[in-house]
């Protein structure tokens, strides 16, 4: 397939809008979703317009044309922690939250003095029918993640970054978080600098959610593996998960891209890992995966093994036409350079997908090029 075939077919996907400030419509088991629909566009100000309009329960298209800080806003706390993970300048230290450090790491050095923002251990709530919509690439959020929970459902994330959030420090806060909401489009959204998950789904059901043509950049000064590379990726814990992972871009990462988990169906399609020092994908019990047309370019290990759930990971042409029976088309394989195998065809998994909303699969072909040049917030 060439370059312009591909690109023209990927922007054909946001040919119709689902109200005036989105672009495109979701893929995947999110599809249908509609945010704050046609609601009159509104543009927050101040962090307190924003997050007066993100809680309340007016269906809203929210725009952002600035950044948001909140860095320093709720002050600041100090406490004690641990260094699981080792002394170095460069590793990640362990705030003691709810006795973290004495519960799972009790023989890790202690640290008796950490002062943290804040701000980034809780996100904002954001209500159901909501459309958070970022214009060109200056919307932002920094020093706080976002979080749907206790039934929020049909929201809408586009075109805005999510940076900055007590990066030194693991239970700083994470980015993006659901738990107990249905229908979910996470779309063209970069995060970068996060204390811990990217994104995380709890333990309650999040039923439908699309995560499609974000930038995760895992570069920071401080890792859980000391390295530069960001470990706490995406962790899927869902009771009754369906997540679409669809062109996103994985990059400098060393784990948890995803972390996959607790009755968890996922579909990833098109995504690149890329730069991994470690593993992207880890399958932990009831974690059901099936991956196509993805690529890894110098990736450690594609999947941590050995993995205690289901993977059907494309290996060969021969194998993916198991798929036609289930998805009405042969699965795409993947694609490797300079990484580790992933080979595993456990076609038990696909009935799960049967007769439900599964995104298309291209080719691995140009994948690479053309997800660096247009994931991310100011791509859409």
């Amino acid at each position: 397939m060439k370059y312009a075939t591909l690109l023209a077919a990927a922007a054909a996907v946001f040919a119709n809008s689902v109200n005036a400030g989105v672009v495109g419509a979701a893929q995947g088991f999110a599809k249908g979703v509609t945010g704050g629909g046609n609601a009159p566009e509104v543009y927050p100000r101040t962090n307190e317009e924003l997050v007066s309009y993100l809680g309340d329960n007016v269906p809203r298209v929210i725009v952002l044309d600035r950044t948001f800080d909140f860095t320093g806003t709720e002050g600041t706390e100090t406490t004690s922690g641990c260094s699981p993970w080792g002394t170095g300048a460069n590793c990640q230290i362990a705030i003691n939250k709810d006795n973290w450090c004495h519960n799972y790491e009790p023989n890790a050095p202690k640290v008796n003095s950490i002062t943290y923002d804040k701000a980034g251990v809780l996100g904002i709530t954001v209500n159901s029918n909501k459309s958070i919509v970022g214009k060109g690439s200056a919307g932002a959020i920094k020093g706080k993640g976002i979080r749907m929970v206790s039934g929020t459902r049909n929201v809408i994330i586009q075109n805005i970054a999510i940076t900055d959030i007590n990066p030194r420090y693991v239970w700083g806060g994470d980015a993006i978080t659901l738990n107990d909401a249905d229908l979910v489009w996470i779309d063209h959204v970069t995060t970068a600098r996060i204390a811990r998950q990217h994104i995380v789904l709890g333990t309650l059901a999040d039923n439908r959610v699309t995560i499609s043509y974000s930038l995760f950049d895992g570069r920071s000064e401080w890792s859980a593996t000391c390295n530069g590379h960001h470990y706490w990726g995406i962790y899927l814990d869902g009771s009754n998960d369906m997540v679409t992972m669809m062109g996103n871009y994985f990059y400098n990462l060393s784990g948890r891209g995803p972390k996959v988990q607790s009755n968890t169906l996922l579909h990833a399609v098109n995504n690149l890992f890329h730069n991994i020092e470690g593993h992207s994908f880890e399958i932990g019990q009831g974690g059901y995966v099936l991956a196509e047309g993805n690529v890894f370019q110098n990736v450690g290990a594609p999947v941590e093994t050995p993995y205690q759930g289901a993977l059907f990971s494309s290996p060969d042409a021969n194998t993916n036409r198991q798929c036609q029976a289930f998805l009405g088309r042969s699965c795409q394989l993947n694609a490797f350079g300079n990484s580790g195998p992933m080979n595993s065809a456990d076609g038990g998994i696909l009935d799960k997908f049967r007769g439900k909303n599964v995104a298309p699969a291209r080719p691995p072909t140009n994948i690479a090029a053309w997800t660096m040049a247009n994931t991310g917030v100011g791509h859409v």
